[in-house]
């Protein structure tokens, strides 16, 4: 498998005249803020080792590994939210994932395990195969939205206006962007499209080093707290943070400007044009040095929320090839980064409130995950 890039590599080191942020001279960059940051996590596709080392290609003596463990796990009468590295025993294997997980969280942000067959399990197997490799990654799983859904399903819906619009279901390209909260998302790929739907990543850091370099001004922008975001609930905060060493972005084009299915409420204060020019530099450096993964059915995909922007592109489906992604939001007690307080709220709900956990294994209204009998 090869990683491709939008446009020619040499984009990710051009000019930044040429990927549409102006040379100016501006104030300095925010009190604490570095000139720089060198860190494995300001990649570009040029400057990864190899097309393709963020992949972790199970062997078949792994997936032997991962079918026993799924028989073990039946055996135990337990449901399937509560596996874990314990009782989902991989001998070989959760070495290997051990180290994915230190590289999301503190190598390049991302990397891909490679070779299930989604056609080869039930879907309760697959969701426990989902969950049990995950649980190595990051152990916490937590709510996406106030209903409490665990697992959100990613696919095309048209069967009324709302649901054709929300970025969930809706096949319209969507912008780059974090999660509310999670330090780690990750998706499993259950079907691909007919055409497009791929998955697009680009380092915040990279667009970090850009920015600092050439325009502190827009920095500056960034880590005011003057950001109004209306979703998932009005709070004015900064779009960056750096704490702890650490550059932290999260941000979203629908919490700040509104969309089809979350219009922006009228009384809510609108972007000034500065920030707007902030939102367009963001944009402008990741599309030139973002990195196309070539998604398979199968792959599981993670992501670090906090360092790594994410988009999709518009995407077409087929007769047989519909899109299907299950989405879950994961922290890891032992790795995870130090939340800012501005974020502390979001990641208060999705992982330590307490209260309904629904873990849809298709994308239906009502539906448990037993791996037994009778549920709870």
């Amino acid at each position: 498998m090869s990683a491709l890039v939008s446009g020619p590599i040499s984009a990710a080191v051009a000019p930044i005249t040429e990927i549409n942020v102006n040379l100016v001279a501006g104030p300095a960059l925010p009190l604490g803020f570095p000139s720089h940051l060198d860190s494995e996590l300001a990649w570009t596709p040029a400057s990864l080792a190899k097309a393709g080392d963020f992949v972790l290609h199970l062997t078949e003596d792994e997936l032997e590994e991962v079918n026993a463990a799924v028989v073990h796990y039946k055996t135990l009468d337990q449901d399937g939210d509560l596996v874990e590295p314990n009782n989902f025993p991989l001998p070989t294997l959760g070495a290997r994932l051990e180290q994915l997980s230190r590289d999301v969280h503190h190598g390049k942000g991302f990397s891909v395990i490679r070779g299930l067959n989604p056609a080869s399990y039930p879907v309760e197997d697959l969701s426990l195969i989902y969950l049990g490799l995950s649980s190595y990654i990051a152990e916490q799983r937590g709510r996406q939205d106030k209903r409490g859904n665990m697992l959100v399903h990613i696919v095309a819906d048209d069967s009324t206006k709302l649901a054709s619009e929300h970025h969930r279901h809706s096949t319209k390209s969507i912008t780059f962007h974090n999660e509310e909260a999670g330090d780690v998302i990750s998706w499993l790929t259950r079907n691909t499209a007919a055409a497009g739907g791929k998955c697009i990543i680009a380092s915040a850091y990279t667009v970090y080093n850009v920015l600092a370099a050439t325009r502190p001004d827009v920095i500056r922008t960034l880590a005011r707290s003057d950001w109004p975001f209306a979703l998932p609930r009005f709070q004015c905060r900064p779009v960056i943070f750096y704490q702890g060493s650490k550059l932290i972005m999260n941000f979203g084009r629908a919490a700040l400007l509104g969309n089809e299915a979350h219009p922006r409420p009228k009384n809510l204060p609108s972007l000034t044009s500065s920030q707007m020019e902030a939102l367009d530099a963001i944009e402008s450096i990741a599309r030139a040095t973002e990195m196309e993964i070539q998604t398979q059915a199968g792959d599981i995909h993670f992501i670090n929320n906090l360092a790594i922007l994410h988009r999709r592109e518009g995407f077409v489906d087929g007769p047989t090839e519909k899109r299907h992604l299950v989405r879950m939001r994961l922290r890891s007690a032992q790795q995870g980064w130090t939340i800012p307080t501005a974020l502390e709220h979001e990641w208060e709900r999705a992982f330590r409130e307490q209260g309904t956990r629904n873990w849809h294994l298709d994308p239906m209204p009502d539906f448990y995950f037993p791996l037994r009998s009778q549920p709870n």
